[in-house]
């Protein structure tokens, strides 16, 4: 470990353009100690071309690594173990860094020891303007009880001490909802954070195609998400997390609506088990959920689900668990 360094991963599948412009936001940071790992993740255009030629344009700072296409999480993790900073940056390749955030974040938790996590605000760039990302990142000294409710941060807002993420273990190789369950971890293992009120980096909205999409149509997709809904309700009970808690309270909506799509995609096993933790937490379940418990016994969980589909649209009616994690 390289005392001050701030390492920077980029996990990258098919984004050539993007790439470059993630890369230039590292490069202008005015903290002048840092690296880059961009990790390859199988991509089948020329990213990996332009991969490398920006390494052979900034050989000092900048390491490729190229690994056969295993998602986000499979790729930060990758970065991580080859990187040698004090400090660890992880920045989708769709996304920016503003200037200063590396010396204010740095800074933070410099002076805040206790802390391991450094987060700060964003902006969201949408055809070529850039708004405060909504709702205003609030102060939090712990992720939970906040992250039950939403996301308090875009991935690419938190500067880590490398120390923390010892703590944390290793990202998921989960294709959806990694960077939740990796949240989860953060509050399990009640790492403490530093909140820096400024704005320190863009999530970009953009026309190319994005995994956030696939639960409408992907069983593995519905999977992951099953894994990781019932992992949260674990990782905030070891944060000290009581089931009465306004916050767990609202989290069920999520189990519910994650054991209706589990139904819809013939996993009548995980539609149960959800539905179940559902029922012992919530304190007052709605009359409806009542309902679709005694269907499902009937009907069986496919019919039962299909038949709420059909009378609310749970697609459109009921949140996506992915805009509900992240606010």
């Amino acid at each position: 470990m390289v005392e001050g360094l701030v390492s920077t991963v980029i996990p990258v599948y098919n984004r050539p353009e993007m790439l470059r412009q993630a890369v230039a936001s590292v490069l202008t940071q005015t903290w002048r100690s840092r690296e880059i790992i961009i990790v390859d993740d199988g991509s089948t255009d020329d990213t990996s071309a332009v991969a490398v030629e920006l390494s052979v344009r900034h050989p000092e700072i900048i390491r490729v690594v190229h690994q056969q296409n295993g998602g986000a999480g499979s790729a930060r993790q990758t970065g991580l173990e080859v990187s040698s900073g004090e400090f660890i940056q992880f920045l989708d390749s769709d996304d920016l860094l503003l200037p200063k955030k590396f010396e204010l974040q740095v800074g933070g938790l410099r002076g805040d020891t206790k802390a391991g996590i450094s987060y700060g605000k964003t902006y969201f760039r949408q055809n070529g303007q850039r708004f405060p990302r909504q709702p205003s990142i609030e102060e939090h000294r712990e992720i939970f009880p906040a992250l039950l409710t939403g996301r308090i941060w875009d991935t690419s807002a938190p500067l880590y001490r490398r120390i923390a993420l010892q703590k944390i273990g290793p990202w998921s190789a989960r294709r959806w909802l990694e960077d939740l369950e990796f949240e989860g971890r953060i509050g399990a293992a009640r790492i403490k954070l530093h909140y820096c009120d400024e704005y320190v980096a863009v999530t970009v909205n953009h026309s190319g195609p994005r995994i956030s999409q696939l639960w409408k149509s992907s069983p593995d997709v519905v999977r992951d998400s099953i894994s990781t809904y019932i992992a949260m309700v674990g990782y905030a009970q070891q944060a000290g997390i009581a089931w009465n808690s306004p916050e767990m309270q609202q989290f069920t909506v999520i189990l519910f609506w994650a054991a209706k799509l589990a139904g819809h995609y013939r996993m009548p096993q995980e539609a149960k088990h959800l539905f179940d933790l559902a029922l012992r937490i919530c304190l007052k379940p709605r009359w409806d959920y009542r309902v679709f418990g005694v269907a499902t016994s009937v009907l069986g969980w496919q019919t039962a689900s299909h038949m709420a589909r059909i009378a609310k649209n749970i697609f459109a009616y009921l949140p996506n668990p992915r805009n509900v994690a992240q606010r």
